[in-house]
């Protein structure tokens, strides 16, 4: 316990530079017809609006269900039902709160902060989760990329950071930030990972910049293929950080290399409707039957590859043409996964496995770029902090399997104590050993 109030003050004061909150659609890609929410952890007060409906009585054993209707949300709590309202708050009544949202026909998810719902109509509920910035941020790491190495994490939470902070006004006119899905980025659930944890304290106040200071535009995906593409041949704007670069950390990865046959007569067909070409012309066909790419390329006869990947769901345009010679169907043999412009989201987890540093991986991939510390992170309380987290790790390593109770989900706590700056300004060791000084109640 005085361990875990150790950690909250450092993690209080490493979070001044962005102690804001963020507005996140969920379930965003789904229609959701019915949402039961149960609680892991803490007490809520549930509102219509400013109207308080129940004060400090959603916990453990209570479930609250959601139900879209042409007048509104629904609202029962344990089956009784409490009325119809534009729109139904759970609000977090402390930091220390976590609770479980449950979609009907969507897989189950927790989350922290607070949770805003409304009716678009009277089939689908709008979800949002009014959340801490770096809260939210942990769990994009967590949904985003795999691995076990801290800097993975650390990368991945400085230009999620940067993208978010570039894009905060992304789905204003919508009432929220962010949505979960790839559009913005991926948030499926509250992290729950301790080394994914340690990465983004690891990262507090990093951003990325370019030459004049500026937050940068930081795209990233699963797989290069080997080479990086220009911002311009994937979108509109030819970006100064968003060259092409050899990527051979790509290599040898999940996501390295891919196949996918097509019927010849299709492909061909595809380009002669859709685009208008004359597939019988000898050259025109020989072009679509033996195409290459020992570099990447932005078209195939004047056609984007970027159209051609979304009308046949490839996973990349880096990709080749050959035909089978038995079946004589088209064969793609394709790189890598997703747009490849920005990080390289497999060629990272390599570079950090060979010892590369985080920020030389970063300047690899955005050219001419580089990392932006914050001046009002304090190194000293984040190194303290990253002991800290870094001994639990050690500890869970030395006793694999033990279980602990909710009340003792440290994870769950770490980012839910921006309350206490309020009384702990600076760092003071002796009070650190007193428990009643945080008041922490379970």
């Amino acid at each position: 316990m005085k361990r875990l109030a150790f950690l909250f003050l450092f993690l209080a004061i490493v979070l001044t530079a962005s102690a804001e909150r963020v507005k996140v659609r969920l379930f965003s890609n789904n229609n959701i017809e019915a949402l039961y929410v149960s609680f892991d952890l803490g007490l809520y007060d549930l509102y219509s609006g400013d109207s308080l409906l129940l004060e400090a009585s959603l916990g453990e054993g209570m479930t609250v269900e959601l139900i879209p209707s042409t007048a509104g949300v629904k609202v029962s709590v344990n089956s009784y039902e409490y009325g119809t309202y534009k729109q139904v708050i759970l609000r977090a009544t402390d930091t220390a709160c976590i609770m479980c949202l449950n979609p009907k026909g969507v897989k189950q998810r927790t989350y922290e902060g607070n949770l805003v719902v409304s009716a678009f109509d009277a089939r689908n509920l709008r979800i949002i989760n009014d959340v801490d910035f770096e809260t939210y941020l942990a769990g994009v790491v967590q949904s985003e990329i795999y691995g076990q190495q801290s800097d993975i994490f650390r990368i991945q939470a400085t230009i999620s950071r940067t993208w978010a902070l570039r894009n905060m006004g992304k789905h204003r006119a919508d009432g929220f930030n962010f949505c979960d899905y790839v559009h913005c980025q991926a948030y499926q659930n509250r992290c729950i990972r301790p080394d994914i944890m340690l990465g983004t304290m690891q990262s507090s106040g990093e951003t990325i910049v370019d030459a004049d200071g500026k937050l940068i535009d930081t795209p990233f995906h699963s797989n290069s293929g080997g080479e990086t593409a220009n911002s311009e041949d994937v979108w509109r704007s030819a970006l100064p950080y968003l060259r092409s670069v050899q990527d051979t950390f790509s290599f040898r990865m999940r996501q390295s290399n891919w196949t996918k046959v097509i019927p010849k007569d299709k492909w061909l067909n595809y380009f002669a409707k859709t685009h208008k070409l004359n597939i019988q012309d000898a050259e025109v066909r020989n072009t679509l039957l033996t195409f290459e790419q020992p570099h990447r390329k932005a078209k195939i006869l004047g056609v984007p590859l970027t159209r051609v990947r979304t009308d046949f769901k490839l996973k990349s345009t880096f990709f080749s043409v050959t035909t089978d010679a038995k079946s004589g169907d088209v064969v793609l043999n394709g790189h890598g996964y997703g747009h490849g412009v920005g990080l390289s989201q497999e060629g990272t987890i390599r570079m950090v496995s060979l010892g590369i540093a985080y920020d030389s991986i970063i300047r690899h991939y955005y050219t001419g770029a580089s990392v932006h510390k914050d001046e009002n992170v304090s190194e000293r309380y984040v190194e303290h902090f990253v002991t800290e987290i870094s001994k639990i790790i050690e500890e869970d390593k030395a006793n694999p399997g033990k279980v602990k109770s909710k009340k003792d989900d440290w994870l769950g706590k770490l980012f839910r104590v921006r309350d206490r700056m309020d009384r702990e300004e600076e760092f003071d060791a002796t009070k650190q050993e007193m428990e009643s000084d945080w008041k922490i109640e379970w």
